[in-house]
């Protein structure tokens, strides 16, 4: 640190820390002092000379200066004792190497011109006991410190026991060991690794393998056990929570963090839904995504939503030089501007605004100049749209035509269209519109420079009113918890992974293709209402009624991510498949069948509109107009 740091730090000193630091300044100056005085003596056994008395007059003072000065460089009396470590125990080496080189210059010099013999031990001597007397006040004060504030915090701390004795459970265990007032006090840890079965982490013994817990926290009294494994899949968690159920222990779990930014202790949560998820969570690469956001206009529909202002919050990090999020809803809307504005100091462009209405989103594209769309606007409840296909139909089928055919125009460089599993061979009004939504786009991507892209993907947990939210408030009210069918089974993706899926594949060249993540195996709903009842602590069946219900229209047991006849490709991320768009619908044939459809939406004839809307995404208008066409 410079004079101009230094002073700086001076200046900024509050007034009741000056008796402190000055009470420093002078321990360190007779420590400093006292060193050499006591080095002279040794070796000579305490017969001062005259020249000696000469020497340590003019040394002395000399030496204590030069010695403030470089522990005021090495910054010592910014550190605060408690919290010293091992890098401020290097730079008190650092500056003991200064003082040393100091004071052998001095002797040196002395030796030269007054004439005093120069004796290597008197400085060897005060180079030990300069450096250890002045490590001594700065290590007692840790010790001291920390065994006060561990008398004073005597109040009953739970004990803990740490799964996992990797590089995430040594982190938990050193930071409740440094900590005095951490609430966990660690009785050890498990690991299924037999290498480490006789180890010790910071002094805390492997007391057994996972399957050991129950008898652990039996022995122990452990009421906290600490999932740390940075690596662990859901498999994984699944398996240590079914076994620590079986104790009266709570089960919580380190999440996944960047080394870079440090751990507290407070990160420790709850085990929660994602964590069960029955596979690992795919790790993207967001170096090309923020190559290809920095510095663009960035438009967001339906911005409101979960997948919306999620990737708000993503692409506000990323650099755009404008973010513009637009929804029909306007307290959604205003909530996501709110936490962009306190949380990220960001301040978007908040447009409250119907997709279907060409003229404004015309208005819109003109005052905004988008250079990137997300089209995640859409109406995406199953029964709701089943019972109100005409809305379904106007909302996300003329929104997407309204929204793509203006970012053409426009000249927009990419379009993203968030699509879902239900658009493969849909048997519902909202799989079936977002079928013939992919349809629009990929026709679309055929008829200027602009790049479409779709990403197609399961079930968001967590997404507002999906699935896992409506199951937790059953499970809140006391149950019974509503099941449709014991064998319906879906994909289920993070809100994180899927929002990452929609940026990542915008990084793809791309002209109306399709990409798909890959999502494992579809879990089993019931399976997943299980999970969620043990989450609470409850028992499934006993404390918590489980009721089938029965399919409702629109649903299918089984979804699927693509068509039989389409053909997966590898991209540069080997979890995400790319389809190729060579089957794509030509564009005036399309648009004359999306305004006879709307036309029937028009004069509210939601038969004859929903007949026609499940031909065009099931192929079979297409089929019927080929045969016509030949006869």
């Amino acid at each position: 640190m410079g004079n101009k740091g230094t002073i700086g730090w001076l200046r900024q000193i509050p007034p009741r820390r000056w008796a402190e630091f000055l009470r420093a300044v002078f321990t360190d100056i007779l420590l400093i002092s006292a060193s050499l005085v006591i080095a002279v003596g040794l070796a000579q056994d305490f017969r001062y000379t005259a020249q000696d008395e000469r020497m340590l007059q003019w040394l002395t003072p000399l030496i204590a200066v030069i010695g403030i000065g470089a522990l005021f460089v090495q910054r010592m009396y910014r550190v605060h004792s408690r919290y010293a470590g091992i890098m401020d125990l290097f730079r008190l080496l650092k500056a003991s190497v200064g003082i040393n080189i100091a004071c052998l210059v001095g002797m040196l010099a002395f030796a030269y011109y007054g004439g005093r013999p120069f004796l290597l031990a008197e400085w060897v001597l005060f180079g030990f006991l300069s450096t250890s007397l002045l490590a001594a006040p700065r290590i007692g004060r840790r010790l001291y410190d920390w065994y006060f504030a561990y008398t004073r915090n005597q109040t009953p701390r739970r004990r803990a026991l740490v799964v996992g004795g990797g590089d995430t459970g040594e982190i938990v265990m050193r930071e409740t060991r440094r900590n005095p007032y951490a609430e966990l006090r660690v009785v050890g840890f498990v690991d299924d690794d037999p290498q480490k079965q006789s180890m010790y982490i910071h002094g805390y013994p492997c007391l057994g393998t996972t399957q050991d817990i129950p008898q652990i926290v039996a022995e122990y009294g452990v009421q906290d056990v600490i999932i740390a494994i940075s690596a662990a899949d859901g498999e994984v968690v699944r398996r240590i929570f079914n076994i620590c159920r079986s104790t009266s222990a709570r089960v919580r779990i380190v999440p996944p963090f960047e080394p870079t930014q440090g751990f507290q202790l407070t990160q420790i949560r709850e085990v929660n839904i994602e964590d069960l998820l029955r596979r690992a969570p795919v790790q993207f690469d967001l170096r090309p995504v923020a190559e290809y956001i920095a510095g663009e206009r960035v438009l967001i529909t339906g911005a409101g939503g979960s997948i919306g202002s999620e990737l708000a919050r993503q692409i506000t990090d990323l650099g755009p030089a404008s973010l513009a999020l637009l929804g029909k809803g306007e307290n959604s809307i205003y909530q996501i501007d709110q936490e962009l504005r306190t949380r990220l100091n960001y301040e978007p462009e908040c447009i409250i605004a119907d997709v279907r209405d060409a003229a404004r989103i015309e208005a819109v594209f003109r005052l905004e100049q988008p250079t990137l769309v997300f089209h995640a606007a859409a109406h995406k409840h199953v029964p709701l749209m089943e019972a109100n296909s005409i809305e379904a139909i106007k909302n996300n089928v003329l929104g997407t035509w309204v929204m793509a055919e203006t970012a053409l125009r426009h000249g927009v460089r990419k379009f993203v269209y968030v699509s879902t599993d239900k658009a493969v061979d849909p048997v519902s009004i909202m799989g079936a519109t977002k079928r013939v939504g992919e349809m629009i786009v990929s026709a679309l991507a055929c008829e200027g420079d602009t790049e479409f892209a779709i990403v197609r993907f399961g079930n968001v947990l967590g997404s507002r009113g999906s699935l896992i939210p409506t199951l937790q408030a059953q499970i809140e009210q006391g149950g019974p918890v509503r099941i449709t069918h014991p064998d319906m089974r879906r994909y289920f993706m993070s809100i994180n992974e899927a929002v990452h899926l929609i940026l990542r594949a915008g990084a793809f060249t791309s002209h109306g293709d399709i990409y798909i993540l890959d999502m494992g195996e579809p879990i089993r709903i019931i399976d997943m209402a299980h999970d969620l009842i043990r989450l609470y602590g409850l028992v499934p069946g006993q404390d918590i009624a489980i009721a089938f219900t029965g399919t409702r229209p629109g649903e299918k047991l089984h979804e699927q991510l693509c068509y039989d006849q389409e053909v997966l490709e590898d991209t540069a991320n080997p979890k995400i498949k790319r389809v190729r768009n060579n089957t794509a619908p030509n564009w005036r044939w399309l648009q004359s069948q999306l305004e006879t459809l709307l036309n029937l939406c028009e004069k509210e004839q939601p038969e004859a509109a929903r007949a026609m809307l499940m031909e065009l995404a099931t192929g079979k208008l297409a089929a019927h107009e080929r045969r016509a066409v030949r006869s």
